[in-house]
């Protein structure tokens, strides 16, 4: 998912980092400078103007002594200008967002007093380049088509300390009203990771909207320099039941069995035993080479593996597995991923989508797929999810 870089004519003006001197913009429009072309003739004296120099992370504010504001217009090098709104009684001004660090802004005000006579002034200032900046990287890809079990996901180049501030800034909206939450987990590569996960799976046909307004927000490990969008749709209803026990694997749709297939899942007693829970698909990565030694098994094998569908980050997945034909339907023999035959993987691969719920039961596993190996929300109940808020 690319970045969007946010538009010019929504940036807010603030000062990242770096303490600005609150200064008064009549006085910065230099030595001697006198009104504009509408300022006061009568020498009474004109409404005392401030730009207030705004704390890292907080809008911009201009206020009014002995007057009201008239107009205010903020802009960047590039012409674009940032939005703000008047206070109560026409005294004060306050940008709608935060700002773009490493920019410059020109602050234009015009200020009435109380007798109708007008003068405008003009300052400006500098934000400092941040120390770092944190990026991100978002899940499912915009404009896809997903199953009903994949969760929106966020994950971030650098820690997040300030979540709570993070989350203030991120909006889900989707065609339903569909409820749900935002969830903080580690994710497998030890990196911050955010979550939206519905209640319950989503209803095929859902539309999914993220608008993440970071521009100018500090994680606590960086600051994020532009905003983010993303949207995808959820496809037909399919939940992927695996018995582990039985060896079975059965593809329901729309609630009801359209296809169960002989499977081997990992061998008991050991490290090559499968994971249980609710694992959602996240890749169809086709033909890929499966090393043992990747995964901490030695070396177990080394091959290359048709049909591959990925289930967690720690390497389990629904695959193509001709070797262990012989004990499909019978015992589980394989190093911790779902075999079926060549034939079964084929047409149970152009069936699945990425984003189907797996739901694997068994009695002798290594344990519950986790939060972060994968997309492993759903083995929390409602209230332990949305206990992972940092809005909570």
């Amino acid at each position: 998912m690319l970045p969007i870089r946010t538009p010019r004519s929504v940036l807010v003006a603030v000062a990242l980092g770096v303490s600005l001197t609150a200064c008064s913009a009549q006085a910065a429009s230099g030595p001697g400078a006198g009104p504009s072309s509408g300022a006061a003739s009568s020498g009474a004296s004109p409404a005392k103007v401030t730009v207030v120099d705004p704390a890292a992370g907080r809008p911009v504010s201009v206020t009014a002594a002995g007057g009201t504001l008239a107009a205010v217009k903020v802009s960047d090098a590039e012409g674009g200008v940032l939005a703000g709104r008047t206070g109560a009684g026409g005294t004060s001004w306050t940008s709608d967002r935060k700002a773009v660090p490493g920019a410059s802004y020109t602050v234009e005000v015009t200020s009435r007093t109380a007798d109708g006579k007008e003068s405008t002034t003009r300052s400006s200032f500098v934000t400092p380049e941040p120390k770092a900046v944190n990026k991100l990287t978002l899940a499912p890809g915009k404009n896809t088509t997903v199953g009903i079990g994949h969760p929106l996901s966020i994950v971030f180049d650098l820690p997040v300390t300030k979540k709570a501030d993070v989350e203030r800034q991120l909006k889900v909206t989707t065609s339903n009203s569909t409820e749900g939450s935002w969830g903080w987990v580690k994710d497998y590569s030890g990196r911050d990771r955010a979550d939206w996960r519905p209640r319950t799976y989503w209803k095929p046909g859902t539309k999914v909207t993220l608008e993440a307004d970071l521009d100018g927000t500090d994680s606590g490990g960086g600051w994020f320099v532009r905003d983010y969008r993303t949207g995808f749709t959820v496809g037909a209803a399919q939940v992927v039941k695996v018995d582990l026990d039985r060896q079975k694997l059965t593809l329901e749709r729309d609630g009801r069995a359209v296809r169960t297939i002989p499977v081997s899942g990992g061998t008991p007693g050991g490290d090559k035993r499968s994971w249980r829970g609710t694992a959602v698909l996240m890749a169809k990565e086709g033909t890929i080479n499966m090393n043992s030694e990747t995964v901490g098994l030695g070396d177990a094998y080394d091959k290359m593996v048709d049909y591959s569908m990925r289930l967690t980050w720690s390497g389990m997945y629904a695959h193509a597995a001709p070797w262990n034909a012989a004990y499909f339907g019978k015992a589980n023999k394989s190093s911790g991923c779902i075999g079926m035959s060549d034939e079964n993987a084929s047409s149970f691969y152009a069936s699945v989508n990425v984003g189907d719920p797996f739901e694997i039961t068994g009695r002798d596993t290594k344990g519950t797929v986790a939060e972060g190996n994968g997309y492993g929300a759903w083995n929390l109940s409602w209230a332990q999810w949305k206990a992972k808020s940092a809005l909570a």
